[in-house]
């Protein structure tokens, strides 16, 4: 077994599924919290697991600098390390890289980057990508993909195009000769860790690219789609563009997607984004807002958002949303944590982010439910009205 994917309702373009993993069933569509230091900030794996999170994403490439992959293979894979028994999905660095800018270079084989940490250098290719992710053994991983930046020449944007292809080729190869290489000592919930002895492997998604240009993104998908995968990701978005041209794309490329396979969009999702998107068919998302919008004391309820610092909530005895049912709002009033986060106490970010993470996996819920119902878009806008500003 490496992953199944159960369509279970539609109601218009949105699809109400089930991922069946190694390590859990994920009901879509899905939000996933990003953890990437084998971390979500501020919250431990309990509480996550007691907020509903079935999935957690964790960064390849911050992993490898720091505790290192071959340390997380010794220590039985990622699950076992940070105490996850439920699915971890990992990206391939590539996004990271490219965040680098001045500190890497990129070439046919592969990136040579430098260490945001201690500027050492280090070479990341398609099959390096692939056994760092192996190694790491999370459900889900993803091919070693260019990001490309925007704006950029239409020149530049087919030349990353095709070495993403080509990147994509070579993934697969590795991945199809390695995956039985896997870690995993993994157990289901109540039960104890215990040997993959059953053959599961991962699954490797492919990443669709090609800028803000709709034609490439058709090509890009048709290609990738006949390389083979699981499930396609798209990717290269929110690098600068407009929020407008990123919904096109969106839009356009799942056109372009199979009707039966997951779909997951990359690194995208304000609250009314991550409704809009799953109005459109995209199956899964993450995005490190939440958790980075609650450490600067923003907030999102369903009043509108929060922006808990202001010294209007300095004696505010009201809980921080009257309908979430989360362990912040169900006991802390918002003069409190008014006053946790003006006295920089560390309690202010682990208590706004259980209520962020906690209103972006109810916001999920509610969506999944609209569709089950099959009275999208009309639930899905009504959501998505309550959410906007």
């Amino acid at each position: 077994m490496s992953l199944q994917y159960q369509i279970e309702a539609t109601a218009g373009r949105a699809r109400r599924g089930k991922l069946l993993t190694p390590h859990g069933v994920v009901e879509t569509p899905v939000f996933m919290p990003v953890g990437t230091l084998a971390s979500v900030k501020g919250v431990s794996q309990d509480v996550l697991e007691e907020l509903g999170v079935e999935i957690l994403l964790g960064n390849t490439y911050h992993l490898y600098l720091r505790p290192g992959v071959e340390q997380v293979r010794r220590l039985g894979g990622l699950h076992r390390f940070m105490a996850w028994p439920r699915a971890i999905l990992t990206d391939s660095g590539g996004f990271q890289v490219f965040s680098l800018n001045e500190l890497r270079k990129v070439t046919e084989e592969g990136v040579t980057f430098r260490s945001h940490l201690d500027g050492s250098s280090h070479f990341f290719s398609p099959e390096s990508a692939m056994e760092a992710q192996i190694g790491l053994g999370a459900d889900i991983i993803m091919a070693f993909d260019e990001c490309t930046e925007h704006p950029a020449e239409p020149e530049r944007v087919r030349s990353s195009m095709e070495l993403t292809l080509r990147w994509a080729k070579r993934s697969k190869e590795y991945f199809e000769a390695h995956k039985h290489e896997v870690p995993w000592e993994y157990r289901a919930p109540g039960t104890e860790y215990r040997e993959n002895q059953a053959g599961a492997t991962q699954a490797l998604f492919g990443i669709v690219q090609g800028g803000m240009d709709r034609l490439l993104r058709k090509e890009s998908a048709e290609r990738t789609i006949d390389i083979g995968f699981p499930g396609y990701a798209i990717g290269g978005l929110s690098v600068g563009e407009p929020r407008g041209l990123t919904r096109e794309i969106v839009e356009s490329t799942l056109e372009h997607l199979p009707k039966d396979q997951p779909r997951y969009l990359m690194g995208v999702g304000t609250p009314e984004e991550i409704v809009e998107y799953a109005s459109l068919g995209v199956d899964m998302m993450d995005c490190v807002l939440p958790t980075r919008a609650a450490r600067h004391g923003l907030l999102f309820t369903s009043e509108g958002k929060v922006s808990i610092k202001q010294a209007k909530y300095a004696g505010d005895e009201a809980p921080l949303d009257p309908t979430c049912r989360c362990r912040t709002c169900a006991r802390y009033s918002r003069a409190y944590l008014r006053h946790l986060y003006a006295s920089n106490e560390v309690l202010a970010q682990v208590l706004n982010t259980v209520h962020n993470l906690s209103f972006y996996l109810d916001t999920m819920r509610s969506v999944r439910h609209s569709i089950g119902l099959g009275e999208t878009p009309r639930l899905l806008a009504d959501v998505w009205s309550r959410l906007k500003p």
